[in-house]
């Protein structure tokens, strides 16, 4: 059986917080919590079955998130569709994103940027592996939508590379 009050007690706690997702076991029992999945609002997903709960985008965001159409810095129209000729670069594991080899090396791309195929955008270690990942096309960085050192879930959008109609 599945205890709601816990339930609404973690809803709470990621609405109040700045983390995306949480997943916790208990008692056989697992439980995930995700502020952005595929179809909008909270879904909670327990071990018995799934149960959907879904909350308007607004009342998760709160008073101070930015909107859609504001400047928010890289994460800015992450969930918009590309252009046409821009190539969008997704996360291939659940880990963390690391725009460096080493906290004190340069990034290994900017915005800007022009990249070939095979270049090393990135790092994404996984269970305390580093993996490199590299561009699959040629072209110019439009956008970097992760921060350094951010979570990443698979398949989200890390790169929008231009490629100019030529990828």
């Amino acid at each position: 059986m599945i205890d709601l009050e816990w339930i609404r007690r973690l809803l709470e706690m990621v609405e109040e917080s700045d983390i995306d997702s949480l997943e916790v076991s208990r008692y056989g029992t697992r439980v995930r919590v995700s502020k952005s999945p595929p179809g909008g609002g909270v879904h909670v997903m327990a071990a018995e079955g799934a149960a959907q709960v879904p909350r308007p985008a607004a009342e998760l965001a709160g008073p101070s998130a930015p909107g859609p159409d504001d400047a928010a810095g890289p994460a800015e129209n992450a969930d918009r569709e590309p252009a046409p000729d821009l190539h969008e670069v997704t996360s291939p594991m659940v880990g963390t994103f690391y725009r460096s080899p080493a906290p004190d090396a340069p990034p290994y791309v900017e915005v800007g940027d022009r990249v070939g195929k095979g270049q090393t955008l990135c790092i994404l270690e996984a269970m305390k592996l580093m993996n490199e990942l590299e561009a699959e096309v040629t072209g110019t960085i439009a956008a970097i939508a992760v921060e350094n050192a951010d979570p990443v879930e698979y398949g989200q959008v890390l790169f929008r590379i231009d490629t100019g109609g030529a990828g």
